[in-house]
């Protein structure tokens, strides 16, 4: 999972995407990373607030000391590792493009993988109904994946 720093969409796409695996009896099956491509993301950052409040409302607990950033563009071996990378824009994934650890990796935007077209957009400093709706997008663009992926995990 893949945004711009690695604190807002693609952490909330990590845990809700764990959940989701392992509510269909493959969480030890996958492991799901995280991380963020812009020149902005660090490595170590917390989880925004916003985000772990959005979570919280999901039922899940994501405390400060449960998640750290991953900057990608230090740590292309993540890349170079992944089965299937999904970014929340079609920038993102051009940015992607530019690394040769991603040349043969499949990669889609995640409303792409699910069939639609757009960008699931950044809620950084728009407040809590902007990431509960982004939350909620997520979400729903990664429950129309999981028949998918599993069909990919059988495969």
């Amino acid at each position: 999972m893949v945004c711009h720093a690695n604190t807002a969409r693609s952490v909330m796409a990590q845990v809700l995407l764990e959940r989701m695996l392992a509510q269909h009896g493959v969480d030890g099956a996958v492991r799901v990373r995280s991380g963020g491509i812009a020149n902005y993301a660090r490595d170590g950052m917390i989880a925004s607030l916003d985000a772990r409040l959005a979570l919280r409302e999901e039922g899940i607990q994501l405390g400060e000391n449960d998640f750290v950033s991953t900057d990608l563009r230090r740590h292309r071996e993540l890349l170079a590792g992944a089965d299937l990378i999904l970014t929340m824009t079609v920038l993102q994934k051009q940015m992607l493009a530019g690394f040769d650890e991603v040349r043969d990796r499949p990669v889609f935007t995640l409303r792409e993988f699910v069939g639609e077209e757009g960008d699931i957009d950044d809620p950084a400093t728009q407040g809590e109904d902007v990431f509960r709706a982004c939350r909620d997008e997520i979400k729903r663009c990664l429950e129309k994946s999981v028949p998918r992926l599993l069909m990919i995990l059988s495969g």
